[in-house]
């Protein structure tokens, strides 16, 4: 390892010197014990690297399929439903369905939800720029500007934590701590959550979780670090519970839903928006009972 490549997380070393693999193959490799760190087989990402140590990953079998796709294409307006929770004059907040993307991405050649956005833009005399993003199998609150001058301004309340985020989330056991805040470092910045109980059921936990950061996969990564990783994430979680559990309950993505957004603009108007658990969460959670 050279100092300009540190990172003191194995996964996130691995993500970093091979950015042209997915994701989920990288975790794939781990799993199946195909990297070592100084002749050891290592497969937990949160393994900690010192400068100096010595990686080797295994490969056996075609390696395109693990690739990232590399076809893009331009953003072209779309007209699709969309179901929109709030809108005044700056901002427009839509309440996101999973499965859909946000925004064009390497391989995602679907309609994207900006492109439905640029096809209601026109029609009502604005351009749409996102200044908050979910995964594509996430649901609930979203939230677009309608110009450059709100753009900045909500993009700096988020990059200054000051966006009060909610989500609902259903993981795999039970915290030690029915309430608790997690911390960690990523990157040389700290990310911060906190958690409640909401209901605990045989084999999971519906919690409430208050994002105080908002980096990539936040959430998921930080609920796997404790050993209660979101239902239904074969990235970060447990693929043999989820394949069970999927089957048991009916989840066909993983259980994450933005819940809550709420802010108060510089000259002191408060916004809120609030987004109802999608049927097909519901559901999973009616099967629990």
């Amino acid at each position: 390892m050279e100092d300009g490549n540190y990172y003191e997380r194995l996964d996130r070393f691995l993500r970093n010197v091979l950015d042209d693999l997915k994701l989920s193959s990288i975790y794939k490799l781990l799993r199946k014990g195909n990297v070592k760190v100084n002749g050891k087989r290592v497969k937990d990402g949160s393994h900690r690297l010192s400068i100096g140590d010595v990686l080797q990953v295994y490969y056996l079998g075609d390696s395109s399929r693990m690739k990232r796709l590399e076809e893009t294409r331009e953003l072209t307006p779309r007209k699709i439903p969309l179901d929109i929770i709030y809108e005044d004059d700056a901002i427009i907040a839509l309440d996101k369905p999973a499965g859909i993307s946000v925004h064009p991405g390497k391989g995602i050649q679907i309609v994207t939800l900006i492109e439905g956005l640029l096809a209601y833009g026109r029609e009502k005399g604005f351009e749409p720029h996102p200044v908050h993003r979910l995964d594509k199998h996430t649901s609930g609150v979203i939230l677009f500007s309608k110009s450059l001058a709100s753009a900045r301004e909500v993009s700096r309340l988020f990059r200054e934590h000051k966006v009060e985020k909610i989500y609902l989330t259903l993981v795999k056991d039970c915290p030690q701590a029915e309430n608790g805040r997690l911390e960690s470092m990523s990157e040389g910045v700290l990310e911060a959550l906190e958690y409640s109980l909401e209901k605990r059921y045989r084999e999971v936990s519906l919690l409430k979780v208050r994002l105080h950061t908002g980096k990539k996969h936040q959430i998921r990564r930080q609920m796997a670090q404790i050993g209660c990783p979101v239902a239904g994430d074969d990235v970060y979680g447990d693929r043999t519970f989820n394949r069970n559990f999927k089957k048991a309950s009916g989840l066909k993505r993983y259980f994450l839903h933005c819940q809550h957004l709420g802010f108060t603009y510089s000259s002191g108007s408060k916004i809120t928006v609030d987004s109802k658990l999608p049927e097909d969460l519901l559901k999973v959670l009616a099967s629990l009972e």
